[in-house]
């Protein structure tokens, strides 16, 4: 283990500390701006509200419908979530396990995902979409999702298939088991916590992306949550209010599912870093 001098640990904790800061400040404004009014945000942006306003809670909740945009959000996130895990933990162990012609290729092209931002690649993707008539459709968004998050949670996934032991495998085999039975009765229970820390960030990215929403949503009833909530914010007018007190609601979900599931993300994490 790395051992530090108490020089370098105050330093790695003065960093820690601007960083935390850093952080939690612009939430912490967010927050309290979203209780003021118009004119109190305006006059005191820094400030405690003087009164909280929990009618900006009421408005941006109706107005933006984001009851519906939770339902959107919660659909297209889990389910590409599910799509995510079984595609990348069955390539992972395909990789890890089996030798075939091309493997090396194969891994190295899936990993350019991660070096090559889809975005670049918008137009080819629209109209790829729209060919498929997968412009305006939860589907759409659900395939591209999958897309962009299988090469991330295949390497994380590879890296903790590596370290099952393989002697576990062969005495399956022995037994009578087949490939099938060992990857699901075997390989993903002993890959539970990665498997947790590619579903947390994988569903966090997605339920806050705004970008493939902007592009690919045009219907009300189809937005998510960041598409939903921008309709405050406008080219020459923005009801500030509404829109910290939108951002707030949106955040509120992720914020809760980080708490209830913080142990395992940080125990897959941290396994992850030591094998």
């Amino acid at each position: 283990m790395l051992k530090l001098s108490k020089h370098e640990k105050i330093i790695v904790y003065a960093l820690l500390l601007i960083y935390s800061v850093m952080i939690i400040v612009p939430f912490f404004m967010m927050v309290m701006n979203s209780f003021k009014t118009m004119r109190g945000i305006f006059l005191k942006p820094f400030s405690m509200p003087s009164q909280f306003v929990f009618q900006n809670y009421v408005d941006a909740w109706n107005k933006a419908q984001i009851g519906t945009a939770y339902m959107n959000s919660a659909l297209i996130a889990s389910t590409s979530v599910i799509g995510i895990i079984i595609l990348s933990s069955m390539l992972a162990y395909a990789i890890s396990r089996y030798q075939f012609p091309f493997r090396r290729q194969l891994f190295v092209y899936t990993l350019l995902g991660l070096a090559l931002p889809a975005r670049l690649a918008i137009i080819p993707i629209y109209i790829f979409m729209r060919n498929l008539n997968l412009i305006n459709t939860r589907i759409g968004l659900i395939i591209i999702y999958v897309s962009l998050g299988i090469p991330f949670s295949m390497f994380l996934l590879k890296i903790f298939i590596d370290a099952v032991p393989i002697e576990i495998e062969e005495s399956a085999r022995i037994d009578g088991a087949n490939p099938w039975k060992i990857f699901w009765n075997i390989i993903i229970p002993l890959i539970k916590p990665g498997i947790a820390v590619v579903s947390i960030i994988n569903f966090v990215n997605i339920w806050n992306d705004f970008f493939f929403p902007l592009i690919f949503i045009n219907s009300k009833s189809k937005a998510t949550v960041t598409l939903s909530v921008m309709m405050f914010q406008g080219e020459y007018i923005s009801s500030w209010n509404l829109l910290f007190a939108g951002l707030t609601l949106a955040m509120a979900p992720m914020l809760i599912l980080f708490l209830i599931f913080s142990k395992q993300f940080i125990g897959g994490m941290t396994q992850g870093a030591i094998k």
